[in-house]
């Protein structure tokens, strides 16, 4: 409760201040420009398309206050719809990927621990407002046991070419199972900048963000949770690797993205000057006061032999500074061409260098990459298209090429086409990792991943198709090395691995929503293949969600409500498992997942801009087997009753 009070005394004073005239929008020119008068014209209204939330690729949408299923598949504690993605049974933990390919590809190593980064905003992920007035945004949400998610977002413009934006989502959440609490704390800021001729154009932001878990490595006895036995319904009963780990992953960055244009007056040929700078520093830690576990009352050492008999604390550092700069010509007729050059630094690190019996451990990964390239861009009548080659000068041998075409058919019919090839550098903590636990450190030299990556979106009023072909060679992931002596001891020993041999994967994506009257049912089908020799890319052959709903007005059109059933299902596969030691998936052949149904009953409603959301979570676990399981070792989430809202105010 201390968070959400904590919000609400500081959104407070901003909502006050958004509720004045809220039924009236400012004039811009007699906001700024006007004088002192005895008759004062009446401002108008505020339209809609004032209220802009614009992306770093100048994509807009605008605030929406109305109240849809898709709006409630999007209130959860990511803030988007999560179809594909399979929760843990805390709030605030990790996510199982249901599906290939849905956080899409970059080129650039990144710093990896990928299992901590769902709720960790990206530089792509921040929106920019332009909004015509003060404008506030309240969201919250129960979570399990004692805590709550809230995230406060508040927008104001100073002036008409001149916007800031202030967002702090926080949570926290108890859990049922031992060591299992949640804490993440999200800070973004934005300003968004421009000339009056729109000569100059900025967009910049500052983030910090810190997602902490206790991480209790999973149940230890899973026979004990799938045996039904009232005596483990209360979850903390059931025995866990560790009591006391925690892992924290901890990051800042500070991002501007600036187009300056050459010639004063815009006319049919332009030119630009553009550039983009980010740096950003992360530290993943993992932290363990008792080392050996106590699993039926015998010894386990879940990692293998340790350095250390207590008190582990592994920390990896990174940091990295981009800069990209570009000349643009635009022409109104032929479109924009740019060229453009970057330069990434970038350094991972530990504190020593380790000195092991069979290798050396480094303690610094540190990598200078520079590209360039060029982009055209193609916007006329219905077409809208994008063209990037980009090719690395340095030793690295980096190179990605990105085509896409959009068709506007009608408002309502659109058809976009993709094609991505890349030669991807591995991530970093594929290469370097330094631990605690003699087994966990290792260094290497992996080559690139070859992926190339077909896309086909046809968005109409009838249905949405999205078909994704995939062929990967280099394949990198993580791997379960432990012998079957290790695995009798319930020992877990993991590291990377590259899959020499190529993968082939397709999906095929359908939604539909059939209305009737004021019933309506929502379905979203993924259809999924893998071609491969060996068990490494893992994904369910089918996931479905499929939602049936009734809608209708109240109270003389004053309430808005929905109450209906979801179903979420896919089936049963070799899931990935997770190890909070690296925060990394890692593929097993061993436990398979799947083939349960998830039944969520739930009341939407709406009053003014207030959205009301009340769910009874997989309430078909008050009378199914207990065989649901987001990851071996790892439950999925009991029969819960949760409570959210989302509150617009305008001024």
């Amino acid at each position: 409760m201390r968070i959400f009070f904590s919000l609400f005394f500081v959104a407070f004073p901003i909502l006050l201040f958004s509720q004045v005239n809220s039924a009236k929008e400012i004039d811009y020119n007699s906001k700024y420009n006007s004088s002192d008068s005895i008759k004062k014209k009446k401002a108008p209204e505020a339209t809609y398309d004032m209220y802009q939330i614009i992306s770093l690729n100048k994509d807009t949408t605008y605030i929406d206050t109305t109240q849809s299923i898709r709006k409630a598949y999007s209130h959860n504690y990511l803030r988007k719809d999560n179809f594909g993605l399979l929760s843990f049974t805390n709030i605030g933990q990790t996510y199982n990927t249901l599906q290939y390919g849905l956080n899409g590809f970059s080129p650039y190593p990144e710093f990896g621990f990928t299992a901590k980064q769902f709720n960790y905003s990206k530089a792509e992920d921040i929106r920019y407002a332009n909004v015509a007035t003060p404008v506030t945004e309240l969201y919250f949400k129960t979570t399990i046991q004692r805590g709550q998610s809230a995230d406060s977002y508040f927008a104001i413009n100073p002036s008409p070419r001149l916007n800031f934006s202030i967002a702090y989502k926080a949570l926290r959440s108890e859990g049922r199972y031992i060591n299992q609490e949640a804490r993440t704390g999200n800070f973004r800021f934005t300003t968004s900048y421009n000339t009056k001729n729109g000569r100059y154009v900025a967009n910049a932001h500052y983030v910090a963000q810190k997602i902490q878990n206790e991480e209790n490595g999973g149940i230890s006895n899973v026979s004990d949770f799938e045996s039904g036995d009232p005596a483990f319904d209360n979850r903390a009963r059931l025995g866990v690797y560790f009591e006391d780990a925690m892992s924290v992953l901890k990051g800042k960055r500070f991002f501007v993205d600036q187009t300056f244009r050459i010639n004063p007056k815009k006319g049919s040929n332009n030119l630009y000057v553009t550039e983009q700078f980010n740096y950003e520093d992360i530290y993943f830690n993992f932290t363990q006061q008792t080392v050996p576990s106590t699993v039926g009352g015998v010894i386990v050492d879940r990692y293998g032999d340790s350095f250390l008999t207590s008190g582990i604390d592994d920390k990896t550092t990174y940091n990295k500074m981009y800069n990209k700069l570009g000349l643009v010509y635009e022409n109104m007729t032929l479109g924009a061409f740019t060229f453009f050059v970057d330069d990434l630094h970038s350094n991972y690190f530990y504190n020593n260098i380790l000195y092991l019996d069979a290798e050396t451990v480094p303690n610094l990964l540190s990598q200078k990459i520079n590209t360039f390239g060029g982009q055209y861009n193609y916007r006329k009548d219905k077409w809208n298209g994008k063209f990037l080659y980009s090719k690395s000068v340095t030793d690295q041998n980096l190179f990605n090429l990105d085509a896409s075409a959009v068709y506007d058919i009608n408002d309502e019919n659109q058809i976009s086409f993709r094609y991505q090839s890349m030669n991807k550098l591995p991530n970093n903590n594929y290469n370097l990792y330094q631990s605690s636990y003699r087994k966990y450190n290792w260094s290497n030299d992996f080559v690139n991943e070859k992926i190339n990556a077909i896309s086909v979106n046809a968005d109409t009023k009838w249905v949405s198709l999205s078909l994704l072909l995939n062929s990967v060679n280099d394949y990198l992931h993580f791997a379960d090395v432990s012998t079957d002596a290790e695995r009798a001891l319930g020992t877990q020993i993991v590291a990377p691995a590259q899959y020499g041999k190529a993968i082939n994967y397709a999906s095929l994506k359908v939604a539909k929503e059939f209305v009737v009257g004021k019933w309506a049912l929502d379905n979203t089908l993924l259809f999924q293949k893998v071609d491969q020799s060996d068990f490494i890319l893992n994904v369910p052959e089918f996931v479905t969600r499929n939602t049936l709903y009734y809608s209708d007005f109240m109270f003389e059109k004053r309430l808005f409500l929905q109450i209906g059933t979801e179903l979420n299902y896919f089936t049963s596969y070799y899931s990935n498992s997770y190890n909070p030691l690296i925060g990394e998936f890692f593929v097993q052949d061993r436990v398979k997942i799947g083939n349960y149904p998830l039944l969520d009953f739930f009341v939407n409603a709406k009053i003014q801009r207030t959205r009301i959301y009340l769910k009874a979570e997989h309430f078909n676990s008050l009378f199914s087997k207990n065989n649901y399981l987001s990851a071996p070792d790892y439950p999925y989430r009991d029969f819960l009753i949760r409570f959210g809202l989302v509150w617009n105010f305008f001024n």
